[in-house]
């Protein structure tokens, strides 16, 4: 670390966020390298340290001699003050090198509303914040991630991004770029020959055409190495695809400190608001075999002593009831603990019950999303009340006594009667405990009900769709707490005003660059942190740039409109949303892909296969 940065340690909270060091990071000679790679998360290190896909990518490039991979992460506002105060630039943690002098800057996409540190990173490291004022061939910033299904409203500020999995296409970037450094291209010589690369999105090469009510008129390619359908990249095969065999140590405690192993990616289910379930599909999961393997060999160079298997489905994992005992022989023995999150109430099995009582009991927490079965069966839930009670029961038979419930309020079709229903809901989950004759003796029964706000997001059958107001989902949020009678429930609600932005952000075009810029010149970061989220400085810079929020987040489209994304092929087909959406206001579900395949079109992505139909 370098010696101007060690005096700034002192005078700040958590210096372990900025000292690098820890065990199993890559050191390397940059002087023997081809490439550097600067991999931003934009973010403070105790989220970006507990993110998978920067574990993945870190891994995969520092696997190459040739290239070095170093970590960033936002530096949290007492370091970055001492920092501005000082000119220190924004740095690597492995190196201490100042982030502008990498070959290549990469940023993960992972929520709308830390679009602002991107911009306060890139200032920070002395860079123009927009990309046609950096000239040079280096650095070429990138960025891909799930955000980057809709990049139009940071597409000004980013040259390049990568869409759908990014194990195979980053080091095809990385191996375009080193070629290009050496052959002494330019910038505009570098980005023609990326923009062929499959999964590649250069937004200069196009240019969108706005109608009189500022709907997009088109989207045209200006180069001809520009594709006019840029379709996303699938890892066909996830028992090859590359995993990481050491996860970096962080020095300081973390969001999600332990080992992380993939089960599978894609979702079955279909859930209409998902925006995860859809753009990761086609299905494709990981044998029991490979899996357990990567875990031994990740706490084995890790030291952690917890085990958490991943997905966004996991009792959905076909090989769960042959994974576990797998794992269970050689974990157990050494008091590591497997925890299973993204259970669904109506697969958890008594096999299952019985194997997760054999590891440390913690509260269990289940998705049912809304309150009447109505609603449930409008956004495809397909989860029914009788299951809820009877997985809660079945747990409470266990000797659980804690229960989460998340919901969504602001869901479209809602009503103040679907509201109620998540306060009769959790009370016949509470009462479910009472009335069991099996229950602990002794003990109290909690259920803590998370609501979060409903956004529209793209690729999902609810990608037209309004979202309510703010005033109308705060209504609705007192409506909720109001009609909540027992203590033994307590209920958290997401700030109806940051979602409000967030719907903003997700469904947004390229004019929101000017936006976001000035946003950034107030001064605003950390605008995901409720601390630093100013509702009404956003309202004012909106009325200054002449943009409605409203146009953007509270206004239903039409099937026909012209959306940011059209152009992006995440292989689920725009005529199956519209089906989707169709059903969603009659109230029908569509059977989950292994019931039924439903012909969303996402296994065109890997040659007609998809591991739903296996």
């Amino acid at each position: 670390m370098k010696r101007e940065v060690e005096k700034l340690l002192q005078r700040v909270q958590k210096p372990g966020r900025y000292t690098g060091g820890e065990l199993n990071s890559v050191v390397k000679d940059k002087n023997s390298v081809s490439l550097r790679y600067a991999f931003c998360f934009p973010d403070v290190y105790e989220i970006g340290m507990s993110h998978l896909g920067i574990k993945i990518l870190y891994s995969l490039l520092n696997n190459r001699e040739d290239i070095w991979c170093e970590r960033v992460f936002a530096p949290w506002v007492d370091m970055e003050d001492e920092m501005r105060k000082n000119n220190v630039p924004l740095f690597a943690l492995e190196s201490g090198d100042n982030v502008k002098d990498f070959d290549m800057i990469g940023f993960t996409l992972q929520y709308e509303m830390s679009y602002t540190n991107i911009l306060n990173m890139l200032d920070l490291a002395g860079l123009p914040i927009r990309s046609k004022d950096r000239k040079g061939l280096t650095p070429i910033v990138v960025a891909g991630g799930p955000c980057a299904c809709n990049p139009e409203p940071v597409a000004d500020f980013i040259d390049l991004f990568s869409l759908g999995d990014g194990e195979d296409v980053t080091l095809e970037i990385a191996d375009l770029l080193i070629y290009h450094k050496k052959k002494g291209s330019s910038k505009e010589e570098f980005l023609r020959d990326a923009a062929k690369i499959e999964g590649v999105y250069v937004p200069a090469f196009y240019n969108v055409e706005y109608n009189e009510d500022n709907t997009i008129k088109s989207v045209t390619p200006t180069v001809p190495e520009a594709k006019e359908t840029v379709k996303k990249r699938v890892v066909p095969d996830m028992d090859k695809a590359f995993y990481p065999d050491k996860f970096v140590v962080p020095s300081i405690e973390v969001v999600f400190d332990r080992v992380m192993g993939e089960l599978f990616r894609g979702c079955i289910r279909g859930c209409r608001f998902c925006q995860a379930g859809f753009i990761y599909r086609p299905i494709r999961e990981k044998s029991a075999d490979t899996v357990n393997e990567q875990c031994r060999a990740l706490c084995e160079s890790s030291g952690y002593d917890e085990i958490s298997l991943s997905s966004l489905s996991t009792s959905d994992y076909t090989h769960l009831e042959e994974l576990l005992p797998k794992i269970f022989d050689w974990a157990l023995p050494k008091k590591i603990n497997v925890a299973l999150p993204s259970l669904r109430v109506d697969n958890f099995s008594d096999e299952l019950m019985k194997q997760i009582q054999q590891v440390r009991r913690s509260g269990l927490t289940f998705a049912a999303e809304a309150g009447t079965q109505r609603l449930r069966d409008a956004i495809n839930k397909n989860v029914t009340e009788e299951s809820v009670l009877k997985t809660s029961v079945k747990a409470f038979d266990g000797g659980w006594t804690a229960v989460k419930l998340y919901f969504m309020l602001g869901l479209p079709t809602e009503t103040m009667e679907d509201v109620e229903g998540i306060a009769d809901l959790s009370q016949k989950v509470v009462d479910a405990f009472y009335n069991n004759p099996n229950r602990q003796k002794g003990k109290s029964v909690t259920v803590s009900i998370s609501v979060a706000s409903f956004v529209p997001k793209p690729f999902t059958p609810f990608q037209w769709e309004p979202q309510d107001t703010m005033e109308m989902l705060k209504t609705k949020q007192e409506h909720l707490k109001a009609s909540i009678k027992s203590r033994k429930i307590t209920a958290s609600c997401h700030e109806a005003d940051m979602s409000f932005m967030e719907a903003v952000l997700a469904r947004g075009d390229r004019r929101l660059s000017v936006l976001l810029e000035a946003l950034h010149n107030k001064g605003c970061r950390f605008d995901s942190w409720d601390e630093f989220f100013s509702l009404e400085k956003w309202l004012e810079t909106f009325k200054e740039c002449g943009l409605d929020p409203a146009f953007y987040a509270n206004r239903r489209r039409e099937y026909s409109e012209v959306l940011p994304w059209d152009m992006f092929d995440f292989g689920i087909r725009k005529s199956f949303l519209q089906k989707e959406n169709e059903k969603a206001k009659r109230s029908e579900t569509t059977s989950n892909c292994r019931e039924k395949c439903s012909a969303c079109g996402a296994d065109r992505l890997w040659g007609g296969k998809c591991d739903a139909r296996n």
